[in-house]
């Protein structure tokens, strides 16, 4: 027969003594860790960021649909105290996407978590998350995550669609057979469970500030990009003249042409290809325009991947 290891709890105490100053920057550094949980690709923006005189622990974005996100974690069971935290950062950041970990819910916590997710907008989520490390035998010991609180998806898409336009409508199907496609091509590229009703779709480049977009653009284009976002106009301009110095290597590496923008007048840049493409377009059209994207993402990811992780 064959041996198997014993699974044994290991006190979150003994590997993070100090949540602020061990526990939320680990966090911060594998965000990835928890958006496989969750089914997001949240990039983390700022650590104690402010909200009046308090300071929520994590602040970022949902990448695919451009929510802000906070996260308050603790690393004792849940209480009063933090629930209300979690509602002033909530309303002073109009956070739409909101995190709560715990090692521990009280049933009460939980709850209430349910009953905001019942009760609030469609596009408002709730997540309750508790927190164990384990490890098996001797082994380093490992994060396991668990849901215990999430938005109802099927309660809250249908009402999304109900007021969606006939427009945002072709954008959904389109990215939701998008995201099906790119989950059986490149597993991993995305963390997305669903297709939003918008004319982009972004994916992590696996560093705060920089993130692969396909989009739907103003007279019948459609583009894949690098956009170069930190916050900084100045930092931008920066990275994006780093890149810029290695275009032909790039472009060898690619073996495409591509649209290098800096854009003077804005915060971001980006980096681009753009073909004609449009929503309207025919089945058998969306089709290729999908399979081009999800090509063109894949070499955009091999190719700027290696050079944005040493910038």
């Amino acid at each position: 027969m064959a041996e198997l290891g014993t699974l044994t709890e290991v006190d979150l105490r003994q590997v993070w003594t100090k949540e602020a100053k061990e526990f939320t920057p680990w966090l911060k550094d594998n965000i990835d860790q928890l958006n496989q949980v969750l089914g997001l690709d949240i990039e983390i923006t700022e650590r104690e960021g402010a909200v009046g005189p308090f300071a929520v622990d994590l602040v970022g974005k949902d990448l695919s649909s451009g929510h802000t996100v906070i996260i308050e974690n603790q690393l004792e069971p849940t209480d009063h105290t933090h629930l209300g935290q979690l509602l002033t950062y909530t309303a002073g950041r109009e956070a739409k996407i909101v995190i709560w970990i715990s090692p521990q819910f009280r049933e009460e916590h939980r709850q209430a978590l349910d009953w905001l997710n019942e009760n609030t907008g469609e596009d408002q989520a709730f997540f309750g998350i508790e927190i164990k490390l384990v490890r098996i035998d001797n082994s380093r010991p490992a994060p396991l995550f668990r849901l215990v609180s999430q938005p109802n998806e099927w309660q809250k898409s249908v009402a999304s669609s109900r007021a969606t336009s006939p427009r945002g409508e072709a954008y959904q199907t389109f990215w939701t057979a998008f995201l099906e496609k790119i989950k059986k091509q490149a597993p991993g590229l995305t963390n997305a469970k669903k297709g939003l009703p918008q004319n982009w779709f972004n994916i992590s480049a696996g560093r705060s500030g920089f993130a692969y977009s396909a989009s739907f653009k103003s007279k019948k284009r459609f583009g894949i990009e690098l956009y170069i976002d930190t916050g900084d106009k100045d930092k931008n301009e920066q990275f994006f003249d780093l890149l810029y110095a290695q275009k032909d290597d790039i472009e060898r590496e690619l073996g495409m042409t591509l649209s290098w923008e800096r854009l003077e007048n804005a915060r971001a840049c980006r980096i681009a290809i753009i073909r004609d493409g449009n929503i309207d377009a025919d089945e058998e059209e969306l089709k290729e325009l999908q399979d081009w994207a999800i090509t063109n993402l894949i070499k955009f990811r091999d190719v700027f991947g290696k050079r944005i992780k040493v910038l």
